[in-house]
């Protein structure tokens, strides 16, 4: 299943500069999902992050991992905010970072069902750029209703 931007904004309530998510490359509904996020030399936090040698915030990273975990659970669960749901980043446990996000990198998300209970779903999750390894965490979100 291959999502474009038009799509993923109807899943994620998130929008520019803080939209994270540019394509759904794979879902299996209740299983796993990659996507992607093209960076590029033109985001803003590299305004600040650093102007003399840019490199993606580790938090943004996780952030992207977040999103792209609730693209899968709102599909999942066959909700959208618009419906008045709203899915919460509640938390991210044994996060590793391995290598540096810069501009014209092409990070891969990835993120995989470990298990949902009580609206908390958690998720094995991986960053990458070319197959090799940014970022892994596990990370929690909550189903609420807004």
């Amino acid at each position: 299943m291959l999502l474009d931007i038009k799509e993923i904004r109807e899943y994620l309530p998130h929008r520019y500069p803080f939209l994270l998510v540019d394509r759904v490359l794979e879902l299996e509904l209740n299983h796993r999902i990659k996507c992607i996020k093209n960076v590029t030399a033109n985001e803003d936090f590299f305004n600040g992050h650093f102007p003399d040698h840019p490199v993606m915030p580790g938090v943004l990273i996780i952030e992207a991992l977040a999103q792209a975990a609730g693209v899968l659970g709102f599909k999942t669960m066959n909700k959208k905010p618009a419906e008045g749901s709203i899915y919460l980043f509640v938390g991210a446990d044994d996060v590793r970072f391995k290598r540096q996000v810069i501009p014209g990198d092409q990070l891969v998300l990835e993120a995989e069902v470990m298990r949902v209970r009580a609206g908390i779903w958690k998720f094995q999750c991986r960053a990458s750029v070319d197959n090799e390894t940014v970022c892994t965490a596990v990370i929690l979100c909550a189903d609420r209703t807004v």
